[in-house]
């Protein structure tokens, strides 16, 4: 099963560290998500983390990186519609839907579909879908290897989304809770829960 993570709005000085030790540890594909970012921010991250694990980068703004930096694509979304004209390479994107990502699955690497259950850094989003959905998305061929959960997604729903049928998963709030940049430099605890997700999801 796919492991994907998804930065945090914010850019924060152990940025870097934390996704170089990620990927030491097995992270599968990380999906920079700057909305309203400046594009040397991005520059100076990118630059920040390991040449060898560009490629194992997906960029949700500034599509001019994959190119610069040879990352691995790019994603679209409702506020990053379209490639870049003639663009050519690996896309994922944004689904909502089990019948849009019917729609578009077959012209991506892969999508995410959100969102699956309540959010974990924002739990006024509530999960968009029944389990009567889900199985018959699976049962239908629509959720399979090339579909990504997203929202809500934690250790303890690992087993829930294998059995729908998923890919993988998109891990977001239930990590970067447990690192407060504002307020500490220790991200033993990030890397720790990370580990168990890579057991989890293996």
């Amino acid at each position: 099963m796919k492991l994907i993570l998804l930065t945090t709005p914010d850019f924060f000085v152990q940025e870097n560290t934390i996704i170089n030790a990620l990927f030491s540890e097995g992270l599968d594909m990380l999906h920079i998500l700057k909305p309203q970012s400046e594009p040397v921010y991005c520059e100076r991250l990118l630059k920040l983390i390991d040449k060898e694990w560009h490629k194992k980068i997906v960029t949700h703004e500034h599509f001019y990186l994959k190119s610069e930096f040879k990352l691995r694509g790019i994603h679209l979304s409702q506020r990053n519609p379209t490639p870049p004209n003639k663009y050519r390479g690996h896309v994922s994107c944004s689904c909502y839907s089990i019948e849009e990502v019917a729609r578009r699955k077959d012209k991506c690497d892969y999508v995410f579909l959100s969102q699956i259950f309540q959010g974990i850094s924002r739990p006024d989003l509530r999960g968009s879908f029944s389990d009567e959905e889900l199985y018959d998305g699976k049962s239908r061929g629509v959720i399979d290897n090339k579909v990504m959960a997203f929202g809500g997604i934690s250790i303890d729903r690992i087993d829930q989304v294998k059995d729908y049928g998923f890919g993988g998963v998109v891990i977001f709030g239930d990590i970067w809770k447990r690192f407060d940049y504002h307020l500490s430099s220790s991200y033993k605890g990030v890397i720790d829960y990370f580990k168990l997700l890579r057991k989890k999801t293996d």
